[in-house]
C-alpha cells in the first residue's frame, strides 16, 4: 500500500486501534483470533477488525469490532459512526445468518420471525474512528460500512480456528 497512501493510513489506524498483534480475551474452552478487511467504495475507505471467539461446539461469536473510514470532510460525525455501526450489523447478519432454504420447492423463510439477523444482545461492542486524510471530496457513507466485515470475520476464524471458510453463511462445525 506504498503507493496508496490514504489506504495504508486507514489500515495502520484500525491495526492501532483494536489492539492488533495483542492476544483476544475470550471464554473459557474457546478460542479466539482477530481478522482485517479494507474495502474502499463511493470514494471512501473503510477498514475493520473483527475479534470472533470459536467454541469446540461449533459456536462463533463476534465480540468486538473495531472499524476506521477516510470519507473525507465529514460534515456529522454522529452519522458517519452510526452508518458504519448500522452496516457492520447489517452485513454480519448476511455473514452468520444469511441463508434461505427450500422445503418441499418453497421458502422456508417468510418474515423476520422464520430470518435470523443480529440482534441487539448479539450484536458485538462496535467502535468507529473517522480518519483525517485532508481529502478534499465528500465519501460515502451509507453503504461502505457493510462489505468488509464479512471477510473480517472470516479472517478472524481462520486465525481462531486454522479453516478457511469460504462460504456464506460462515459455519463452523462441531469439533472445530
Amino acid at each position: 500500500l506504498q503507493k496508496s497512501p490514504r489506504q495504508l493510513r486507514v489500515l495502520e489506524e484500525v491495526g492501532r486501534l483494536s489492539g492488533w498483534g495483542r492476544p483476544v480475551q475470550t471464554r473459557r474452552g474457546s478460542r479466539g483470533g482477530r481478522g482485517v478487511a479494507i474495502v474502499e467504495c463511493f470514494g471512501s475507505i473503510v477498514a475493520q477488525v473483527a475479534e470472533v471467539s470459536a467454541g469446540s461446539d461449533g459456536s462463533l461469536r463476534v465480540g468486538k469490532v473495531t472499524c476506521a473510514i477516510d470519507c473525507g470532510p465529514v460534515v456529522n460525525p454522529a452519522i458517519v459512526r452510526a452508518q458504519m455501526e448500522s452496516g457492520i450489523v447489517y452485513g454480519l447478519s448476511a455473514a452468520l445468518y444469511g441463508e434461505i432454504t427450500l422445503a418441499d420447492g418453497a421458502v422456508e423463510q417468510a418474515n423476520f420471525t422464520d430470518y435470523n439477523v443480529v440482534r441487539l444482545a448479539d450484536a458485538p461492542a462496535m467502535s468507529v474512528h473517522i480518519v483525517d486524510s485532508g481529502a478534499s471530496f465528500i465519501g460515502g457513507v451509507g453503504e461502505p460500512g457493510t462489505p468488509p466485515i464479512a471477510p473480517a470475520v472470516a479472517n478472524a476464524i481462520f486465525a481462531a480456528t486454522g479453516k478457511r471458510l469460504r462460504e456464506l453463511p460462515l459455519k463452523l462445525g462441531k469439533g472445530a
